[in-house]
């Protein structure tokens, strides 16, 4: 596999943001539409539905992080696992599989199509539907990321003994202050990177959680740094609130932090030896509930606590809400991201993978194409007879005899 930086000319900036643009407007669409799915006619209130739920807020950064990662997969050739921290942006995730063929092929009747678009958008937080967060039926999900915390210790385990395998795992900078994802950053101390895969954690700082700041979302870049080189990483910054231009470093940022990685790895694997390794870490700073609506009834809203999850909540009531959406979803211009039949154009899924590489599709994630029946002792052949008041014994030592057994 190539391991060579592409210049900034071979990164097609132009598709990059055309895959994030019709991502982010997916999301929209699932969140508020149960019919026009793409804006065919004049949106009215019934094409809204009775009761809106979702998390826009974090969902743009995770689509930015999709799309990019697709882009690698691509011109690298490698297997990346997608791990969203912030699981509430469900309809990102899902909006990325669906663009990349994976959901319609294991829900065939959620087409690539507008009838499947349009099951797709009523389905999303719909009774009988499919949750709002990143749920087992989500194609690629191997993590819930409704109780915050754990995404960080969920990459970890699923690098372990899979040496070409990247986790890409995404930490949300609310998730950042549990305690549980602030002792996850440790696990780079066990990676070896002789015969595991690698972590890239991609910190996202949008500055606020459900209803105030972060911490580390107010902290100075220095302080940030600092924290994560102490946990043993080498930290790179992608920030800014202009599309093109966060595309176009982030781009260049993923490639230099692919590059060490294999680096790192290839160093170990033919016995160089590398000592105690930095490896990579992103730090994404862009706005909470980027692209979205910046005011709404005189109050900030894109870059704020308001944008966390459904920035427009009286739609089917207040026509001005109703305008304000409609303005917005059409700002993505749907009517150039899906053809006259609703499927996504060339220039939406020019970089999408191919097969098994798509991050829906990958057999990391499907433990029906990778798993072998365990080899285990028959455990009640360690069962004890217990005397009560007599016996003396531990049963953890039992299970230890098991475990040894193993």
């Amino acid at each position: 596999m190539s391991t060579l930086t592409p210049s900034i000319e071979t990164v097609d900036v132009d598709a990059l943001v055309t895959a994030w643009t019709a991502a982010n407007y997916l999301t929209v669409a699932q969140i508020y539409l149960q019919a026009n799915p793409l804006l065919r006619e004049p949106l009215r209130a019934d094409h809204i539905k009775p009761r809106l739920l979702g998390h826009w807020g974090t969902s743009p950064a995770l689509s930015l992080i999709y799309v990019q990662l697709n882009r690698l997969i691509q011109q690298r050739d490698c297997d990346v696992l997608y791990i969203a921290g912030p699981g509430h942006g469900g309809p990102a995730i899902v909006a990325n599989v669906y663009l990349e063929g994976t959901y319609s092929e294991i829900y065939p009747a959620v087409s690539l199509d507008e009838p499947g678009l349009l099951r797709l958008v009523r389905q999303f937080s719909t009774p009988g539907g499919i949750p709002s967060h990143v749920s087992v039926p989500t194609p690629g999900s191997i993590h819930e990321g409704g109780e915050l915390g754990y995404a960080l210790v969920h990459a970890f385990g699923a690098v372990f003994d899979n040496p070409d395998l990247i986790a890409a795992c995404v930490v949300g900078d609310g998730e950042a202050e549990t305690g549980p994802l602030e002792g996850s950053w440790k696990g780079v101390s066990f990676l070896n990177p002789s015969r595991d895969g690698a972590v890239l954690p991609i910190l996202q700082l949008n500055g606020y959680k459900i209803s105030g700041p972060t911490v580390l979302g107010r902290a100075r870049e220095q302080d940030v740094r600092a924290l994560l080189s102490a946990h043993g990483y080498d930290v790179h910054v992608v920030a800014g609130d202009d599309p093109r231009a966060v595309h176009e470093e982030f781009a260049q940022t993923l490639d230099s932090c692919y590059d060490r990685i294999r680096e790192i790895q290839g160093a170990a694997r033919s016995g160089a030896g590398v000592g105690r390794a930095l490896w990579p870490a992103i730090v994404l700073r862009t706005p909470k509930g980027w692209t979205g609506p910046k005011f709404v009834d005189g109050l900030p809203v894109e870059g704020t606590f308001r944008a966390h999850q459904v920035p427009l909540d009286n739609v089917r009531t207040n026509p001005d809400h109703l305008a304000q959406l409609e303005e917005w979803m059409r700002s993505y211009r749907p009517e150039e991201l899906f053809d006259g039949a609703g499927t996504p154009v060339a220039a939406v899924t020019a970089l999408i993978p191919r097969g098994d590489k798509r991050m829906g599709a990958t057999e990391y994630a499907n433990g029906g194409k990778l798993l072998r029946p365990l080899r285990l002792p028959e455990f009640t052949e360690y069962a004890m007879a217990v005397d009560p008041g007599v016996t003396v014994a531990e049963s953890t030592r039992r299970l230890g005899e098991w475990i040894r057994d193993i």
